[in-house]
């Protein structure tokens, strides 16, 4: 199955105006009332909880109503609604897309990806001694005139109460390939059509979990990443976990506290993976989800002792 990875998150809210402000702030740009995008035009829909074009919610409540995949063509929607009709009802809608549940409950859907190219936007250089210099010369790193640009919908992670069965599913029916697991936890996983490390990872949690952990966007590099989140820190928003960089994946992380009910993260350097990759297993924990984690504190200047350093 030719599944490139997440087009569109929808999410069912009661407070509409705090989440499309918060999307805002993140970054993305809106496309129209309910829709807010990263520079590919990969996204999240935001949408009234009562809204009656949604799917109906899981039975805990989560917000996330309905997580719609990009797909190479025509013939690859054919072949899965061809898969899933084999044991569920799968419903062709009237933009050609189709929509079905997965073995969790979770709604999901497939449509010819909305992905644009970026292949001429640049990502963040480094210089290295050692090495040919990336940035040019009189090439500045640092731009103080900053605004976060995500680029791409990178990931989602679910609460769920069976990640064998999730696992399963996404594998054996998607074709979803496993590149990664934290032992007792779950997978992380990629469809066929993108080498990105993950674009689904399960964390096992008692039913009344169930629902979405967090998502998160791509950006050009740890740089971005940095400023990102501190711009959203400056505007009064909660960090949750970072800045960082994972060990799985070995991405560039922030996470943030949102009013999506889940948290979402900044993330950038994620590792590529092709069929030669033997997947790896890792109990959880901090040593192993994480190769280090900074600490943010407010800007200060050097013109004395460092805070909490006597005189």
């Amino acid at each position: 199955m030719n599944i490139i990875g997440p087009d569109t998150l929808v999410f069912g809210v009661e407070d509409t105006e705090s989440c499309k402000q918060f999307a805002l702030d993140y970054g993305l740009t809106q496309q129209s009332d309910t829709r807010f995008v990263a520079l590919d035009g990969t996204g999240i829909e935001i949408k009234k909880a009562d809204d009656s074009s949604l799917p109906s919610p899981l039975a805990t409540g989560s917000m996330l109503r309905k997580t719609i995949y990009g797909v190479k063509d025509q013939h690859t929607i054919d072949a899965l609604k061809t898969e899933l009709e084999k044991d569920r009802t799968v419903t062709t809608l009237d933009d050609g897309s189709i929509e079905s549940v997965d073995d969790l409950g979770f709604v999901i859907g497939f449509q010819v990806t909305i992905r644009q190219s970026l292949e001429n936007l640049p990502a963040e250089k480094v210089n290295a001694p050692g090495s040919e210099n990336n940035r040019a010369v009189n090439n500045i790193g640092i731009n103080t005139d900053f605004k976060a640009q995500p680029r791409s919908l990178s990931h989602v992670v679910y609460f769920v109460p069976d990640a064998v069965k999730a696992e399963a599913f996404y594998a054996q029916r998607l074709g979803f390939i496993t590149t990664d697991r934290f032992t007792h936890v779950g997978p992380f996983m990629r469809p066929a059509g993108t080498n990105d490390h993950h674009t689904l990872f399960f964390i096992n949690t008692p039913p009344h979990m169930q629902g979405i952990e967090h998502f998160t966007f791509h950006m050009s590099g740890p740089t971005e990443v940095s400023q990102a989140g501190t711009a959203l820190v400056n505007k009064g928003y909660q960090s949750f976990w970072g800045p960082g960089r994972h060990i799985f994946g070995s991405n560039w992380f922030w996470y943030f506290k949102s009013p999506f009910g889940c948290n979402i993260e900044y993330d950038a350097d994620m590792d590529l993976h092709d069929g030669e990759w033997t997947a790896r297993e890792a109990m959880p924990g901090a040593d192993n989800s994480q190769a280090f984690l900074l600490q943010y504190r407010e800007k200060w200047a050097p013109m004395g002792p460092p805070p909490g350093k006597p005189e």
